[in-house]
């Protein structure tokens, strides 16, 4: 493609050089250009794109989108815009030329539940003879394809792409999470959003945010300026009814409330114990359908709730809504259960946040009723204000706490267990121990358990890595427990 048709629809400032020269792709990560690419240069909260010009042009850049020109003459065509992220997208639809007019988007917003009411949406739409792909957390996936995910929501280049190849496939569903960071710096800001999905806020990301309330604002944008058709939130979520009533000021969408106080869609006589949960749905019009599913707690039913509601807006059947919601038994990393006939509970899951560790444990401490030993840490270089608090709420509603390390990034590992520590002895100053090899700490809370005991271990769920400096590490929770489990049974 040339320069001059790429650049269609771009906010231009300024051009100089050849528009006429062809390019063979588009990049904004100097690190993986190659040659002939046109190179984006993006302005980073860490880094700033415009730094790493010069390393482009060595690798053979064919042409730049800069917001501000370089002083030197260089010797390919410049395009000069107001925003390179904005431009990114637009130069991503001039690329791949996905047809965004065809597929049905389900973007899913908010602090916890995205992943666990994707996996659930997905397999709703595929009882129903849906083709469906998948962007979130645990990865990319569509028609047999899965891809890791590096983050929750990709930036605009790789969307415009999945979304390009998810429709050579005949996938017509795209079932997203949209975190506030993508919201924030405008990653889907071109995404046709039918129908836009807000779970709940709880403290989370204040490192990048700042405040609640930023927080909250970056997360609204998918229905303020997104202009989805279907607008589905949860009305027993304080921010829920502060969106709802924000929407209702601005715009005309239709809003699908749900919720298990309150809502359009809500539950009644629900049962949930370690089997999972069995309840009814009441739907509009005065439907009413029974689910039951293998996920377990209260948090869970929320989800399903919200997968209920989406599943209305695009009318999908209710024996396909009941089908897909029984044949999902689990999803990797939240709740995830592992044991075998000698062991205890071991439970791994990616619980990162105060209201996430709390929904968890308060489920665990309801439906198993035996005692609990909690294993966690927190993230470095993230929210330092959340550390205290859970190690609080950690010792609250465990028996036993193991503190350990997370993914401490370029942080001291045991400076931040000791912030999480301070938390613990406002609670128990004795019943708690500090290890920060995770894989140790995760081995002696197996060890001190007995059986039918339940472990938790939180903080990382899927991930299979641990963040050290700028390195990744393998190691994955499941897997360190279920290599522990078979040494046990050898000893044994």
């Amino acid at each position: 493609m040339k320069v001059k048709d790429l650049i269609c629809g771009l906010e231009i400032l300024e051009v100089r050089g050849d528009l006429e020269k062809e390019i063979k792709g588009i990049s904004y990560d100097s690190r993986k250009i190659k040659k002939d690419e046109l190179f984006v240069a993006l302005r980073g909260s860490c880094l700033d794109g415009h730094n790493f010009i010069k390393d482009a042009l060595q690798k053979g850049v064919a042409a730049l989108v800069v917001e501000s020109i370089p002083d030197e003459d260089l010797c390919v065509p410049i395009i000069k815009v107001k925003d390179s992220r904005r431009a990114l997208s637009q130069l991503a639809i001039n690329f791949f030329n996905p047809p965004l007019d065809k597929i049905n988007v389900v973007g899913i917003t908010g602090t916890n539940g995205k992943t666990t009411t994707s996996y659930l949406i997905e397999s709703i739409l595929k009882s129903a003879g849906k083709k469906v792909g998948v962007i979130g957390t645990v990865s990319y996936r569509f028609c047999g394809k899965e891809l890791k995910a590096n983050v929750t929501t990709p930036e605009s280049l790789e969307l415009m792409q999945m979304i390009k190849e998810m429709s050579n496939t005949g996938t017509n569903y795209v079932v997203m999470e949209v975190s506030s960071h993508s919201l924030s710096q405008g990653r889907v800001r071109d995404c046709p959003f039918k129908v836009a999905v807000f779970t709940n806020i709880t403290r989370d990301h204040l490192d990048y945010h700042g405040s609640m309330r930023e927080y909250f604002d970056a997360k609204k944008k998918l229905f303020l300026e997104y202009n989805p058709a279907f607008c589905v939130i949860n009305q027993d979520d304080p921010f829920g009814r502060l969106l709802i009533d924000e929407i209702k000021k601005t715009k005309n969408n239709t809003i699908i409330t749900y919720g298990i106080e309150n809502g359009i869609i809500r539950a009644k006589d629900v049962q949930i114990d370690k089997n999972g949960i069995k309840a009814e749905i009441l739907l509009p019009k005065n439907k009413c359908i029974t689910i039951r599913s293998a996920l377990v707690g209260k948090f869970n039913l929320y989800n399903i709730l919200a997968s209920v509601a989406v599943s209305y807006c695009l009318e999908i059947e209710e024996s396909s809504i009941q089908e897909g919601i029984s044949k999902l038994k689990t999803v990797p990393g939240r709740m995830e259960l592992i044991k075998d006939d000698s062991s205890p509970f071991v439970i791994v899951d990616y619980a990162h946040t105060p209201d996430a560790l709390f929904k968890v444990l308060s489920t665990v401490r309801a439906v198993f009723d035996k005692r609990i030993i909690t294993v966690f840490g927190c993230g470095g270089n993230r929210d330092k204000g959340k550390r205290e608090e859970m190690g609080r709420i950690a010792a609250l509603y465990s028996d036993f706490v193991v503190i350990t390390s997370d993914n401490p990034r370029f942080e001291d590992p045991f400076s931040i267990m000791k912030q999480i520590e301070r938390g613990v002895k406002q609670i128990n100053s004795s019943d708690y121990v500090m290890e920060v090899k995770r894989e140790e700490a995760i081995k002696k809370a197996i060890k001190m358990a007995q059986k039918e005991d339940v472990v938790l271990i939180a903080g990382k769920g899927h991930e299979d890595y641990q963040i050290i400096g700028d390195k990744k590490i393998p190691f994955d929770d499941r897997q360190v427990v279920k290599q522990i489990l078979k040494e046990t049974r050898t000893i044994c």
